[in-house]
């Protein structure tokens, strides 16, 4: 990936609204030229899109939680995500190493909608959970900088 390329991903990644007008004065390219770039890297799947940060207390969500699962019975099929797939209070669901197989992460109203999310969970995919519920989120939606060498690799070759 080119340096430029890095750069108007690393502009947009910490604001995904940001003009192509002033991508270019970033940038130094012209406001066709970034047009261009963006609409390239959108296709090659870099930019895979464009999201709205919610504040989740005020949507009557405050309560957050990382719930491991593993199957019950470790023969069962490897189908959790897609079991648990219909679920809306699931907003991730990471394939991890270690005891567990997945950790979800949940937002739910209150800890008896936790308690009753566990529920369902459990039920949909035959799973035993262990649960962590965050008190504070010091940061979060972090951007990394991309550095040479470490998107595609270009910088080595």
């Amino acid at each position: 990936m080119e340096e430029i390329d890095r750069r108007i991903v690393s502009l947009l990644a910490r604001d995904g609204r940001m003009s192509f007008t002033d991508l270019a004065k970033e940038t130094g390219l012209s406001v066709s030229a970034v047009h261009q770039r963006v609409r390239r890297l959108e296709k090659r799947g870099v930019i895979r899109g464009y999201a709205a940060l919610v504040d989740y207390d005020e949507i009557g969500l405050p309560l957050t939680a990382f719930i491991s699962i593993k199957p019950i019975d470790p023969a069962a099929p490897d189908d959790a995500p897609i079991r648990l797939s219909h679920i809306t209070a699931i907003e991730a669901c990471h394939s991890v190493a270690g005891d567990e197989s997945y950790i979800l992460k949940v937002r739910v109203a209150s800890p008896i909608a936790l308690e009753e999310l566990l529920q369902q969970i459990r039920a949909s995919a035959n799973v035993s959970t262990r649960t962590t519920i965050v008190l504070s989120t010091p940061y979060d939606y972090r951007s990394p900088e991309v550095e040479p060498g470490q998107a595609g690799g270009d910088a080595e070759r």
